[in-house]
């Protein structure tokens, strides 16, 4: 392989609202953060152990607009997109802060009410989007 591969796939449940930002000229940015959980059982104690990763994501103006008006705290999602750091200074220390920019998600849960036909939604899964074909089908 010549080159490199910057890409992240993430399937998490968001852990506060969107927070929109908006520019002049039309463009919009809003972040939230996912929580990913690892569990496993320790073998000298028999306890069950979850860990919880908290991811910082980003997404941009249409997207972000989607997600803010379909998204709130809790709902499960899968994001993909590429890592991105930043890095400002404040008070004379470097802060970093490591960002998932998020290009492509699909709605998985939501809590907010059932999305109405013809809304734009971003990639939500078929199933959820009964037509006149398949509205009987008990899935």
């Amino acid at each position: 392989m010549a080159g490199t591969l910057n890409k992240v796939m993430l399937i998490g449940h968001l852990g506060d609202e969107v927070k929109m930002h908006y520019f002049d000229g039309g463009n919009s940015i809003g972040r939230f953060p996912i929580a990913t959980n690892e569990s496993y059982t320790n073998k000298q104690t028999g306890e069950k152990v979850i860990n919880t990763e908290w991811h910082n994501v980003v997404v941009r103006n249409k997207l972000a607009e989607i997600c803010e008006k379909y998204l709130s705290k809790g709902d499960k999602v899968y994001c993909e997109g590429r890592i991105k750091t930043r890095q400002w200074e404040q008070e004379g220390q470097k802060r970093y802060a490591t960002e998932i920019h998020v290009v492509d998600m699909t709605f998985l849960t939501t809590k907010k009410e059932t999305v109405k036909p013809g809304a734009p939604v971003v990639n939500q899964p078929a199933t959820n989007k009964p037509t006149e074909e398949n509205d009987d089908l008990p899935f």
